[in-house]
């Protein structure tokens, strides 16, 4: 997914972890993503969630570097912009933190 970079007039291929509801029914071609990041610095915040390639979620996320899931940084992307599926990770941090972004 091409996300871009903060200065917003650059981007770049980053993955990205579909957060929208399995049983959410639009009609629409497209799902709710948050960005992947691999700073971990930026993992200092109630909203994001580091995932380490040495945990068990690590390695199912099939990340290729320690990364931060940044649910403060969400977009809608069309189905088709998906390049491929890499890997899952477990949801009650996923859903913490964004929680934490949507104020619910």
């Amino acid at each position: 997914m091409v996300f871009p970079n903060s200065d917003l007039i650059t981007a770049k291929t980053r993955p990205a972890l579909i957060v929208q509801a399995d049983n959410l029914q639009t009609g629409l071609p497209q799902v709710v993503v948050a960005m992947i990041t691999s700073r971990r610095i930026r993992s200092i915040h109630p909203s994001r969630v580091l995932v380490l390639l040495n945990t068990i979620a690590g390695k199912q996320s099939g990340l290729l570097t320690d990364s931060v899931v940044m649910t403060d940084n969400l977009t809608t992307i069309t189905i088709s912009s998906i390049y491929n599926v890499i890997g899952s990770l477990p949801t009650p941090e996923i859903d913490k933190a964004l929680k934490h972004t949507l104020g619910i």
